[in-house]
């Protein structure tokens, strides 16, 4: 199940529903894959003590109990919307405060029985729990072959120096950051441009005023006036040039998203760090309520085997009190559990969305750079064409520039005598 158009709400970010139903399929396929790879079921007794302090026993399959905490799971009912297998973590499972074995029921005292050994599938980093490495159904992309945001983010990397950590959501904030630094500096560079363009028309237009040459005569002397001209023209369009570069691409780079962007990715972080805050919390009372579960069962196995040997007359009584704690202590933990999966859920949820939200602004950033750029190129363009426009006259009169032509007019403006010498006489 991967993000289609269909299971977007109307800003463009994947429904809560369409999350939801991602993540119960996504767990009923690991809920599948654990009871097939359960192998022949093994049946034995299970025991349990009620509110009241009384022993329950009764017979099990594993493969049955594996479908069954499956589908407690999936329930809507419980509030546990996070899944085995889903697409970036997994929740953790409570422990049963259970004691198994495999005699016939009835056959065993309570001192005997002992918890089920369970092959880990899952680990927790930083308060957030993942599939081991080659456990349960592999994970699905939400976005298959689009390396989006949603994706890839989910842990947390170690700066180059090992020492500390960096939270997956803050890299894809340092990435906005950057990209706002970027941008600055291309509008810098930019400025840069135009900076260089007004000095260079300054000069241009200076240059056009220079006496020199200026009493060059005849139609080279009318070239010569030509190109002083184009470079006063050639100045105007440099000018121009340099108006339209701020106008059209430094102002627009420095103005896209303002100071209230960085104040807006700031609301991301405290939102997004809150909800770790809380699933640290929920771990820390997950882990608290797991040490008391086994304190509980530890205190019992005690109190137990003192009966068994008749230590004191009161054990038995001590035995109710004990199981009726090491079952409040097992409803402890399912509920820390539920209360830390929901948690959990939160955050995952929030994490897609919001990481979209910030691809959707990096997408908009390049745009809008892009267009700029192009913008550039475009006055850059129309700046070779003036040019050229200013040249052409002067293309024009260097044609029609004719040594004999001068010589003419040359020699009729300044002629002295038509008369030429000739040889005297005796």
């Amino acid at each position: 199940m991967k993000i289609t158009n269909q299971s977007l709400d109307n800003t463009g970010m994947p429904s809560t529903a369409f999350l939801h139903q991602w993540m119960r399929e996504d767990q009923a396929a690991g809920s599948e894959r654990r009871s097939e790879e359960a192998g022949p079921q093994q049946t034995g007794e299970c025991g349990w003590t009620d509110s009241r302090g009384e022993w329950t026993a009764e017979t099990w399959s594993l493969p049955a109990l594996v479908q069954e905490d499956s589908q407690k799971s999936q329930a809507g009912s419980t509030g546990r919307t996070g899944s085995t297998g889903s697409p970036a973590l997994c929740c953790l499972e409570p422990s049963a405060a259970m004691f198994c074995t495999t005699k016939p029921p009835g056959s065993v005292s309570p001192a005997k029985r002992q918890i089920k050994e369970v092959k880990e599938t899952k680990t927790t980093i930083n308060c957030v729990t993942f599939p081991l490495p080659g456990e349960g159904p592999e994970q699905q992309l939400l976005k298959p072959n689009e390396w989006s945001y949603c994706d890839y983010f989910w842990a947390d990397k170690k700066d180059p120096q090992g020492t500390t950590s960096v939270a997956g959501f803050e890299v894809l904030l340092q990435k906005q950051l950057k990209g706002k630094q970027m941008q600055k500096e291309m509008a810098e560079f930019v400025h840069e441009r135009i900076k260089i363009e007004e000095e260079y028309a300054k000069n241009l237009s200076k240059l056009s005023l220079s006496p020199l040459a200026a009493q060059e005569e005849g139609t080279l002397g009318e070239a010569w006036t030509q190109l002083k001209k184009s470079l006063h023209d050639e100045a105007e369009v440099h000018l121009k040039f340099s108006n339209k570069l701020h106008s059209e691409v430094e102002k627009p780079l420095l103005t896209f998203r303002g100071d209230n962007f960085k104040k807006d990715l700031k609301k991301y972080d405290h939102h997004i760090a809150d909800l770790r805050k809380q699933l640290a919390s929920r771990y820390a009372s997950v882990e608290k309520a797991r040490k008391a579960l086994a304190d509980r069962q530890k205190d019992l196995e005690v109190k137990t085997q003192q009966l068994e040997i008749k230590l004191s007359n009161k054990t038995e009584e001590d035995i109710k009190k004990a199981r009726r704690k090491s079952t409040q202590a097992g409803d402890d933990l399912m509920r820390c559990v539920d209360l830390y999966n929901q948690t959990q859920s939160k955050w995952f949820e929030e994490m897609v969305t919001t990481s979209m939200e910030l691809e959707k602004l990096e997408v908009e950033r390049i745009e809008w750079i892009q267009q700029h750029l192009r913008q550039y190129t475009t006055l850059r363009h129309e700046t070779d064409m003036f040019n050229q426009s200013t040249a052409e006259p002067v293309d024009q009169l260097l044609q029609n520039v004719d040594p004999a032509k001068d010589r003419e007019l040359w020699v009729k403006e300044n002629k002295t005598s038509e008369v030429r010498p000739v040889d005297m006489d005796i």
